[in-house]
């Protein structure tokens, strides 16, 4: 991995010194956008925007042309891997993400192909080169993956289930997931992403021992076979109690969401490695004050040290005032000069 960047986040991520907390949010591309409805509404939904890359370059790059944001992230979806092994992923109205063919048997596990990426995903990293091209490196670029486990919830009826009832079907399921991963994240990072980041966003509804048998024990396959030349961030929503396991996988940044003291997680996580996070997103629901405020508290609890990347505890909610990320975004940059330097 390179030891230096000319990017505050990259910076932070590798826990160097730094002017000001870098922030960006996780689905800062996203609904809450007047500018992105009226492109999906104009393309004819999510799936046709994600799988075209000019549209996908386009959304990526739409807030940061808001907001003074030190990272962009790459606009796709967690589930493109099943959907490129033969799936058929569709969004119902309402309801989320579907899959037209679900696993429920060894023989489904069969018939799903590892994909390739260069093939089989090749408009997310034609998105990232024209997205990265776009950027000129002035602002880095972020890619990822959802953890195999997070991706087996969708892709099974259910899969707290079948872990009980048949957990070698499962790991089955998810050793596929992995080795799929390892080369859709590798293909990201020589298509130009300057740091990736693995959601385990439903790594938090296992209880202790699954979680290290099922979440901790793939996302660790998946960062020993990611190539290590840019930062690697891993985040569990609900997974506080479990940060001192999580800095043993391999990873370079841990993300926290809001339920956990962000000092205490540092305290705890040493200088292992760097910390992002953790504003409730409901917290924009307020106003500038008040998330100036609670801006100013997450700041003063992490102190004057270094590898912190401000972000939310999980994604800005659908229906947030713009005018309140812009508030969030410049009260991070203001008030954050004093714990550097």
């Amino acid at each position: 991995m390179s030891t230096s960047s000319p990017h505050r986040l990259i910076r932070a991520f590798l826990r160097q010194p730094v002017d000001k907390t870098p922030i960006w949010l996780m689905r800062q591309a996203g609904r809450y956008l007047p500018e992105y409805r009226a492109l999906r509404e104009k393309a004819g939904g999510f799936l046709a925007l994600a799988k075209n890359p000019e549209l996908a370059c386009e959304i990526t790059l739409q807030p940061l042309k808001r907001f003074p944001l030190d990272g962009a992230i790459i606009f796709t979806d967690i589930l493109v891997i099943p959907d490129a092994m033969g799936l058929g992923l569709y969004f119902a109205e309402n309801e989320g993400p579907k899959f037209k063919k679900m696993i429920c048997s060894q023989e489904d596990i069969n018939k799903i192909i590892i994909p390739d990426p260069t093939e089989k995903l090749n408009y997310v990293l034609e998105a990232i080169k024209l997205t990265k091209k776009e950027l000129n490196n002035k602002t880095p670029l972020i890619g990822f993956a959802g953890s195999p486990w997070t991706v087996a919830t969708y892709m099974i009826d259910d899969a707290k289930k079948m872990l009980y009832q048949n957990p070698e079907l499962l790991h089955n399921l998810l050793a596929k997931l992995a080795e799929s991963t390892v080369l859709y994240l590798n293909a990201q990072i020589d298509a130009g992403v300057d740091a990736i980041m693995l959601f385990d966003t439903w790594g938090g509804l296992l209880r202790t021992p699954d979680y290290h048998n099922i979440s901790l024990y793939y996302a660790k396959k998946i960062f020993s076979g990611v190539n290590h030349r840019v930062p690697r961030i891993f985040f569990t929503k609900h997974g506080g109690q479990w940060l001192e396991e999580m800095v043993d996988i391999g990873c370079d940044v841990l993300g926290l969401d809001w339920t956990v003291d962000i000092n205490k997680a540092r305290l705890r996580v040493g200088d292992k490695v760097a910390l992002q996070g953790n504003m409730d997103p409901m917290m924009l629901y307020t106003n500038p004050k008040k998330i100036q405020e609670e801006v100013e508290c997450i700041l003063k609890s992490y102190g004057k040290h270094v590898g912190h990347a401000f972000n939310l505890g999980h994604g800005i909610p659908k229906d947030i005032p713009v005018e309140n990320v812009a508030a969030l975004v410049d009260a991070v940059h203001e008030l954050s000069t004093k714990y550097h330097g």
